[in-house]
């Protein structure tokens, strides 16, 4: 009888495809739990206190350090050496602008091709002069080398009162971000289909957000740049405050999951909200509320940016 009343529903044809959609649903989700903690796992291996924010904060002092390498971040086609540079500082220093920290100095890591040509090194230099000189930064060091490909690898040093982290997020409070999130993502995919973007692209010319954090640091509760996607990154900030999200309003893929975006995710107390509305305006950074930090657990619903099988 069960087996009569299901087929008229579905026939077999229908069945089959609902099976395989439903395979390949749990098996995406799995694989991306799987990679995505990869990451996860080798962190753990040196866990201790200083570890689990955008940088490390040792007596007034903040240490961050990321890798931008061709290939992996960028290719040479999309953008100039000008743009590689100065973009791998903006990333570098997004992490201590997101911590309320003010950078000071630079340590640079640069493994440059040996068909590189002195033309080539200046648009370097200048993209990491240049914002470097913008946000007050003095490059002290680093390393060269020879190597395959473009490969950049930065240490900033900030100095910090109170630092914005991760983990001090509380259940009932606002969680917002700034600005727009899904340009970068929209622009990339561009990239790799062989197109051209903007020179003004989010992707290439990004846009951090200290004077807003400046602003408004004594009513943040915790805070973080979205580097990998709203997603990924509020899954971040959920193992971090030991929160989950109740949502206000519907975030599509395309703007959750869109990595590199270098805007702020906060959280602050409901009493605050108009208060941070005003200052967000006076910094002419949209501010964008959309959940609630409860006590039910979160699942990311992005795959890995960093590690992929």
């Amino acid at each position: 009888m069960f087996q009569n009343v299901f087929l008229k529903c579905y026939n077999v044809r229908h069945f089959i495809l609902l099976l395989v959609n439903v395979y390949l649903s749990v098996y995406s989700l799995v694989k991306g739990f799987y990679t995505l903690n990869l990451e996860n796992y080798f962190i753990s291996l040196f866990q201790n206190k200083h570890i689990g924010d955008d940088g490390a904060v040792i007596d007034g002092f903040v240490y961050s350090k990321d890798a931008f390498f061709e290939n992996v971040h960028f290719k040479t086609s999309w953008m100039s050496y000008y743009q590689i540079a100065s973009k791998s500082m903006f990333v570098n220093i997004s992490d201590a602008i997101a911590m309320n920290a003010t950078p000071k100095y630079a340590l640079l890591s640069v493994a440059m091709p040996s068909c590189i040509s002195k033309h080539e090194m200046k648009d370097l230099a200048d993209g990491f002069k240049d914002v470097a000189a913008k946000f007050g930064i003095q490059i002290i060091g680093g390393d060269t080398i020879s190597n395959i490909k473009l490969d950049i690898t930065i240490t900033i040093i900030s100095t910090v009162q109170k630092p914005l982290l991760r983990n001090t997020a509380k259940v009932g409070e606002v969680i917002a971000y700034t600005g727009t999130l899904g340009k970068s993502a929209k622009d990339l995919k561009r990239l790799l289909s062989g197109g051209k973007i903007h020179k003004r692209s989010k992707f290439v010319d990004i846009q951090l957000r200290d004077t807003f954090v400046r602003n408004t640091q004594r009513f943040l509760t915790a805070g973080m740049d979205i580097s990998d996607g709203l997603f990924s990154d509020l899954n971040k900030l959920s193992e971090s405050s030991k929160i989950g999200y109740k949502f206000s309003r519907c975030i599509g893929k395309n703007i959750g999951c869109s990595g590199e975006e270098y805007e702020m995710l906060i959280s602050f107390s409901p009493r605050d909200i108009k208060t941070l509305k005003r200052r967000a305006l006076q910094s002419r950074t949209p501010l964008n509320i959309f959940a609630r930090a409860t006590r039910n657990r979160y699942i990311n619903r992005c795959k890995s940016h960093h590690f992929k099988r």
